[in-house]
């Protein structure tokens, strides 16, 4: 029996002497985060942000299997926050489609949830019409005309089905009353309250498709509800996209159980916890980018140079080559040569060990272990 077919459903509960540790402990983390990123400055977070928006439409996307290109993802978060990290590739629809749901969801967190919200994410979701090669019903609930909604795996004829939703005629009412809920004035948590809108809006499963990623943005709404702030400095869905397998089984298991979600509630609160400490490594990556940035603050440097370093910066993956220089930069060869020579001599790209068709360059670090101070300014 799904929970959803239980009498008592929606009336989910939990232990809260179970929960009581973990959600402390992950509410100081919270706090401690918060704390260091507001000391950074507004410049330093707001690139601190940009990296956390950018995994978290990059990873909501990815654990449903579909790929996002970063950097246009990227491109499309800067461009809305109104920030200049130089040339970058413009975002096709898919790519703004899921940047604006997330940051409808974060930046406008306050604002009411209503029906016609959730079917606006769910178009920007699918600007086409389509999941794929087939047509869904976009912007509107499912309607079941193909047979009840299923969560499915394994090879035609041999499928497994690890959930079944409730039927379409039910939608209506089941969506009023989270919807209410989540209006409401709760005594609850708001991180308690993100875990159980995420497992409620997943059961529900309104829609023909996207229902994951609505329910992580629903949830870091929440979450952004409970810091008071619009600015995300944590990745939860990067975490789930760590997580992936873990993910799914204990929603499989809890939609599978009685209305006792404690286990779920537990899992949500320590991957949360993860989340948050991954959070330090952002912080080191943003501080050693500004440092970087600081080393060279009197180097003529083009802006060729500049958005190549930033591209280095901002993780690029592989080795920098004269030809991949000047594929980025869109210059000649020798352009590309004369550009390197020159960051070379300045201190900005040291170059590999080994030489002739196969030289790379990397970038030069004043230190390989950046400092974790947080008194700085705009």
């Amino acid at each position: 029996m799904y929970i959803h077919e239980r009498e008592d459903w929606p009336n989910l509960h939990w232990d809260l002497t179970r929960l009581a540790d973990p959600l402390a402990t992950t509410r100081y983390k919270q706090g401690r985060i918060l704390g260091h990123m507001k000391a950074l400055g507004f410049e330093l977070r707001q690139q601190a942000a940009l990296d956390t928006l950018t995994a978290d439409v990059v990873k909501t996307s990815e654990i449903e299997g579909e790929a996002l290109d970063k950097l246009e993802v990227r491109s499309s978060i800067a461009r809305r926050l109104g920030m200049d990290i130089g040339a970058l590739p413009p975002a096709d629809r898919n790519v703004e489609g899921v940047v604006e749901m997330m940051l409808d969801a974060t930046r406008n967190y306050d604002a009411p949830l209503t029906e016609d919200r959730l079917f606006a994410w769910h178009a920007s979701l699918f600007p086409t019409g389509r999941s794929g090669m087939t047509k869904i019903a976009v912007g509107a609930w499912r309607d079941d005309r193909n047979g009840p909604m299923q969560v499915v795996s394994g090879p035609l004829g041999k499928e497994r089905v690890h959930f079944q939703a409730p039927s379409a005629e039910r939608l209506g009412g089941e969506v009023t009353r989270l919807i209410d809920w989540f209006n409401a004035p709760q005594d609850l948590d708001p991180v308690l309250e993100a875990a159980l809108a995420h497992i409620w809006f997943v059961t529900i499963h309104p829609f023909d498709d996207g229902n994951g990623r609505i329910a992580r943005a629903l949830a870091d709404m929440l979450l952004a509800r409970s810091e008071g702030s619009p600015q995300r400095f944590y990745s939860m869905s990067a975490q789930i996209s760590q997580e992936r397998s873990d993910y799914y089984d204990i929603l499989e298991r809890s939609q599978k159980d009685t209305l006792d979600i404690t286990a779920w509630m537990e899992w949500f609160l320590g991957c949360l916890g993860r989340a948050i400490d991954g959070a330090d490594e952002l912080l080191s990556r943003v501080l050693a980018k500004a440092d970087f940035w600081q080393r060279l603050r009197e180097t003529a440097i083009n802006d060729r140079q500049r958005n190549v370093l930033n591209r280095l910066l901002d993780g690029f993956e592989g080795k920098l080559t004269t030809s991949k220089y000047a594929t980025l930069a869109k210059c000649s060869q020798d352009t590309a040569l004369r550009d390197i020579t020159a960051l070379i001599e300045a201190g900005a790209l040291v170059q590999n060990p080994g030489g002739g068709r196969s030289t790379s360059y990397r970038l030069h670090h004043a230190s390989s272990e950046p400092r974790m101070d947080t008194d700085r300014s705009s």
